[in-house]
């Protein structure tokens, strides 16, 4: 197996440059560069020579034998002084020596995955908390990475490999003409199992906490969309005009609103005739479809025509001229800034009912469509009245559990994510 290294701190020129160095000739690579091997795991300071003996720089050296390294193989690490061409030349000697070459982007984490020092559940947590921009997005990959939803799934597989070992002992003693009995309390363990696995189906999911809460602004032209979009991003990133027809296209921006991540989405007027061309009538199919994503919709247009879950604003307060609602859930005006701040709170309060509570891991779409066919067939075995069936419907939830943490997965599915992570991660 070849030696990778990477730099896995931030980019020159910086106070420090760490180099990472893993695989089987980590341990040569700091002995030519060093001279000799630092007690493992007691930081060293010392020079960095290149092949001719020429100084590279004086760096903090630490040494940690494998496999009790993050990525279960040898592994050394080089806090270097951090201007570029410092990182340069002893990456440069590095490439030269033997078995060596740069890391791929994530190669360091699969290689925590591919020798067990990681799950699946674990490196997706890890991803996602690279990816952090928020608190709340901060909290709940790290309660993914630190392993958390994984000894759950592992719970979850003890209780199952129970059951299946009672199956199996009911099928070895029963008599060979009569193998219809099973355990009398089968179908209540699978019934627990069943509700704890819905807990999670049920919860928030990784999605709003990654993208952000997704709040779409719509109604038909010239309703103060726009106007109200800027006034809620705190930007410009919307064209205002009193022309119909403005918007036409679908314009996003996250933002982080007390800590919160939201996704506030500005479309195109809603309008059934005289669309003005078949550029503004794709703006508008667009700006319904995303009423159907939308986690809220803030109803802009005529009253009681909005969609269910949105919320009725009556916008543009500081007009005389307004069309004016019965039961507005809010009124407000981007201009003179009237019911903007209550606005904001109360966003911030729904979203956080369909956020995760801080420290709870979140499931992404690929966990809860395997935690989905692990309840199915869960369902089908508490169905069963032949143990021989019920026992392959129990094989085919562990086989839906392992693909969870990663026991049973393929290479496209790893490609993918490990191809999210930065080069020395």
């Amino acid at each position: 197996m070849d030696t990778i290294f990477a730099l896995s701190s931030g980019a020159p020129p910086a106070g420090i440059a760490v180099l990472r160095v893993s695989g089987p000739g980590a341990r040569m690579a700091l002995e030519r560069l060093s001279g000799s091997l630092p007690t493992p795991r007691r930081a060293r300071f010392g020079p960095l020579r290149d092949a001719a003996g020429g100084l590279l720089d004086e760096a903090l050296l630490l040494w940690f034998p494998g496999p009790g390294t993050a990525t279960g193989e040898d592994l050394a690490e080089l806090h270097l002084h951090g201007g570029r061409a410092v990182v340069a030349a002893v990456e440069a000697v590095l490439a030269a020596l033997p078995g060596m070459r740069r890391a791929e982007p994530g190669e360091f984490t699969r290689r925590a995955f591919a020798n067990g020092r990681i799950d699946l559940a674990e490196a997706e947590g890890l991803a996602d908390l690279l990816a952090a921009e928020t608190e709340l997005q901060r909290r709940s990959a790290l309660a993914m990475a630190s392993g958390r939803f994984s000894r759950q799934v592992e719970g979850w597989l003890g209780t199952l490999l129970a059951l299946a070992a009672r199956l199996e002992a009911a099928l070895d003693f029963e008599d060979e003409a009569d193998v219809s009995a099973l355990p009398a309390d089968f179908p209540l363990q699978i019934r627990i199992l069943r509700e704890e696995i819905e807990r999670f189906l049920n919860a928030p999911h990784a999605e709003t906490v990654r993208e952000g809460f997704r709040v779409v602004l719509a109604g038909p032209p010239n309703a103060g969309k726009s106007t109200l979009f800027n006034a809620l991003t705190e930007s410009e990133a919307a064209i205002t005009a009193p022309t119909a027809g403005t918007t036409r296209d679908v314009l996003v921006r996250p933002v982080a609103i007390s800590g919160m991540p939201f996704s506030f989405v500005d479309t195109a007027g809603l309008r059934e005739q005289d669309v003005a061309n078949e550029v503004e009538a794709i703006g508008i199919g667009r700006a319904r479809a995303e009423l159907e994503r939308a986690d809220r919709v803030l109803w802009l247009g005529p009253e009681g025509e909005g969609p269910a879950h949105g919320w009725e604003i009556e916008a543009q307060a500081d007009r005389p001229d307004r069309t004016v609602k019965a039961a507005p859930r809010h009124r407000v005006s981007a201009i003179s800034g009237e019911g903007l701040a209550e606005l904001r709170h109360a966003l911030i309060e729904d979203a956080l009912r369909a956020m995760p509570k801080p420290g709870e891991a979140a499931l992404d779409a690929r966990q809860r469509g395997l935690l989905a066919e692990a309840a199915e067939a869960l369902d089908r075995a508490g169905e069963e009245e032949d143990p021989l069936l019920a026992a392959e419907h129990l094989r085919l939830a562990r086989i839906a559990f392992d693909r969870l943490t990663g026991r049973a997965t393929t290479e496209d599915m790893l490609d993918a994510l490990f191809g999210r992570f930065c080069i020395g991660k």
